[in-house]
């Protein structure tokens, strides 16, 4: 890398919306032409680089400009201010159907698209057999594309982008029409692509997709760019504005966070998480301590949903990571502490406190208990503190919801709970996908044989 191969230059667009829409010449004459309208920007002030050899994303909500940035990159579109300049070939595949005839054959709409694309008719009827194999197309290719389904559209279109050999490919929320066989072919051809050097810009809403693609990316909202980082990062901005803009259901309230490893007392989690201590006593990965977070941990209380008879009360939540005193989201793999503060009203006997992690969608995916380690708190009036710690948070970026609460050692009684606790913002800054990320070592061995 190092040559530019798309340089988007302070590109601005600007859409007219019309209120009313005159056809007759005698309304046009009534008018003098006047129709009144409305501005509406769909980008502004967008600039940033490709470098030859680099796959950059393009995330945004609905409406945030994605395809008309592609169509201003492509030429389908000339930007109200600002200058897009590409070095070498483009293909692009902007939408379903884009450039199709719908009265044309299949054959034919392949020499359709190649001229679009500036490709000779000698050198289309070269690739001819490649394209229509790679679409899968061959009992169908003399059809009316007007009879084609749209799994059939996308792969002749993608097809054709890919065998007229690009330098730069432009992609518009496509990979992911067709069945998941024809998916990854695409896949296939797209990394083979990326191990070819070649330019790739592609959108789509899946993040996941983005970040096991992209080198980089960009976060596109109302038109504006708000990020151009690496996927991880951009990733974790972009689910950040689904829930400024309300896509994701916000916690109630929000919990204070401080640096992971400040607190001189902080006990990690035992290796097999299992502790070996008597009841009531402080235990590795689970720790009671006298008195409430200081002002100095900027703890703050929680007003969550909440439930039980208040002999014991959870006062504030904090967590725990590092960089938290920094920036408002923890980095997949760090240690992560919970704090809970407490106030018993008299002297309680076996008590349980629990975490639990949830997903956006409220779906439990860890539950963190005392109870499942044999630890039972008897606890004397006053404050105090329960620290679950964790050596390692496995889970991928994404938004998570804490919740904490108390209850009985027998019959698992509720004393008090908050829910939600806490929101927790994660990042995830490598390419892995899934839930989880746990560490892994990989080798390899052969045996060589000798052939005469």
């Amino acid at each position: 890398m190092g040559t530019t191969a798309v340089d988007v230059q302070d590109i601005s667009k600007r859409f007219r919306l019309y209120y009313q829409k005159y056809t007759s010449l005698k309304e046009r004459v009534i008018h003098a032409g006047r129709n009144p309208y409305t501005d509406l920007w769909a980008l502004r002030n967008i600039s940033f680089e490709v470098q030859e050899g680099e796959t950059l994303g393009i995330l945004g909500m609905n409406g945030s400009g994605k395809s008309t940035l592609l169509k201003c990159i492509c030429g389908v579109l000339r930007p109200t201010s600002g200058q897009v300049v590409v070095r070498g070939k483009l293909a692009g595949l902007l939408e379903l159907g884009a450039g199709f005839q719908p009265e044309l054959t299949g054959r034919e709409n392949v020499y359709l698209n190649g001229s679009l694309l500036g490709i000779p008719k000698s050198t289309m009827s070269k690739v001819f057999d490649e394209v229509v194999a790679f679409a899968e197309l061959e009992q169908f290719i003399d059809n009316q594309v007007k009879f084609y389904s749209s799994g059939m559209y996308v792969r002749l279109g993608f097809a054709v982008a890919v065998t007229v050999d690009p330098d730069i490919l432009v992609i518009d929320e496509v990979l992911t029409v067709g069945d998941e066989r024809f998916q990854r072919k695409c896949m296939d051809r797209v990394h083979t692509f990326q191990q070819e050097g070649r330019t790739i810009i592609v959108v789509s809403h899946s993040p996941d997709q983005i970040r096991s693609m992209c080198d980089r990316a960009v976060v596109l909202s109302d038109g504006q760019m708000i990020a151009h980082t690496p996927p991880g990062e951009a990733v974790r901005i972009f689910r950040e504005n689904l829930l400024q803009a309300g896509s994701v259901l916000r916690a109630s309230a929000t919990a204070t966070t401080q640096t992971a490893g400040t607190d001189p007392e902080a006990v990690a989690v035992t290796e097999h998480g299992v502790a070996p201590e008597a009841s009531g006593a402080p235990s590795p990965g689970i720790e009671a301590k006298p008195g409430p977070p200081s002002s100095a941990e900027r703890a703050m209380a929680n007003e969550g949903a909440r439930n039980g008879t208040a002999s014991v009360q959870i006062t504030d939540v904090v967590l725990t990571y590092p960089g938290s005193d920094e920036r408002p989201y923890m980095v997949t793999g760090d240690p992560l502490s919970v704090r809970i503060g407490f106030i018993a009203r008299s002297r309680v006997s076996g008590v349980d406190f629990f975490v639990e992690l949830r997903d956006g969608t409220g779906r439990q995916l860890l539950r963190s208990a005392a109870g499942d380690l044999e630890m039972h708190f008897d606890l004397e009036a006053g404050t105090g503190e329960v620290e679950f710690s964790y050596d390692m948070f496995p889970f991928v970026d994404g938004t998570y919801e804490i919740v904490v609460g108390v209850e009985s050692s027998s019959g698992g009684v509720l004393v008090d709970y908050r829910d939600p606790a806490a929101k927790l913002e994660v990042m995830h800054p490598g390419k892995a996908l899934g839930t989880v990320v746990l560490p892994v070592r990989i080798g390899l061995s052969t045996t060589s044989s000798d052939h005469a």
